[in-house]
């Protein structure tokens, strides 16, 4: 009775493992299933040096299974067989910003004729900043003059953040830029204290990472051009030389434009023949002016000839007398007699 018993148990045992190793068999035997992507680092952004673990994995599909690293279109060897559901493991150093590109995987099995491709996946590359530099457009300035102070950092991961300093004393708030644009601050230089020194720092998401700039000081410009006493001096000389002219023209210009013009008029001696002017009509007049200047004066020497004519003996009886027009330099006029014959 017992052994009864125990046959038909063994013939349930056997069907029932063999129902589940069927059941196995079609899991396996299922299509493969996309696979799952990623980094075992918990953040995607990354340093030049860094090492990155990159981990994919296909729950479905019969084992096994191959699984392919991408970067963009080039594959990255070895290729990774898995007998069991656990990922593939590929790991990798990121040497430069080339090593960024987008990565992927592919799984492959022996069963499927087609091949699965997972999420495309990218890293950011966290590049410590280099040192800044501190630079303007010109070293020499002056008093009330507007300057632009530029600092940037040649490498390093964006955003870079950029502190102005003067002295130990902070001018601006952090200014963000990308890329390798650099920040800009206007300074008015308001008294010599504004001359310097000025700083920069460049910063970005990596920690421990600050560079200063080296310090940048400006020099007055003032022996720049004429500075403005020599200039008001300039000025108060013309100003006088102007006046000077102005009042010399009437007691210098003026008398020796006159004196020339009566040089010019009176250059030869000339006569003039005043025939019956005034007295009798016997008397004939004749006057002769010449002019002549000496060292101390001008003048004019005038001389008048009356001529008497006798009607009865017809004879002529002369009466010259001669006068002599002084001009003196400061303007008056003299005239006197010389002689007169009698």
């Amino acid at each position: 009775m017992l052994k009864l018993m125990i046959i038909p148990f063994f013939i349930l045992s056997c069907f029932q493992a063999t129902q589940e190793s069927q059941k196995s068999n079609e899991k396996d035997s299922e299509q493969l299933s996309n696979p799952e992507f990623g980094s075992l680092q918990k953040s995607l952004e990354v340093q030049i040096g860094q090492n990155v673990t990159l981990s994919c994995q296909s729950t479905n599909g019969s084992l096994p299974i191959n699984y392919t690293f991408f970067r963009g279109n080039q594959n990255l060897w070895p290729i990774i067989t898995k007998e069991d559901r656990n990922p593939a493991l590929f790991n990798l150093t990121v040497s430069s910003a080339s090593d960024l590109g987008e990565y992927k995987c592919k799984v492959v099995n022996g069963i499927s004729n087609s091949s699965k491709y997972s999420k495309s996946l990218n890293f950011t590359l966290l590049d410590p900043v280099s040192k800044p530099v501190l630079s303007t457009t010109t070293s020499q300035v002056r008093i009330g003059q507007n300057v632009t102070l530029s600092c940037h950092s040649e490498n390093g991961s964006s955003p870079i953040n950029y502190i102005f300093f003067k002295g130990r004393k902070t001018m601006s708030s952090r200014i963000p830029m990308q890329g390798k644009a650099a920040a800009v601050l206007n300074v008015i230089i308001n008294s010599p204290s504004d001359l310097g020194d000025y700083k920069c720092k460049a910063e970005n998401n990596i920690p421990n990472t600050t560079k200063y700039s080296n310090s940048l000081n400006f020099t007055l410009a003032e022996e720049d051009g004429p500075s403005y006493p020599l200039l008001i001096f300039l000025v108060l000389l013309f100003l006088l030389v102007v006046i000077a002219t102005v009042l010399l023209v009437p007691f210098l210009i003026l008398p020796w434009c006159k004196a020339r013009k009566l040089k010019s008029a009176g250059s030869s001696t000339s006569f003039v023949s005043t025939d019956k002017a005034t007295g009798p009509e016997n008397y004939v007049t004749y006057t002769e002016i010449e002019y002549a200047k000496s060292e101390e004066m001008e003048y004019a020497n005038i001389l008048i000839r009356k001529e008497e004519k006798d009607r009865k003996v017809n004879m002529r009886a002369d009466t010259t007398v001669f006068y002599s027009e002084v001009i003196i330099r400061d303007g008056t006029q003299q005239a006197e007699p010389l002689h007169s014959p009698e």
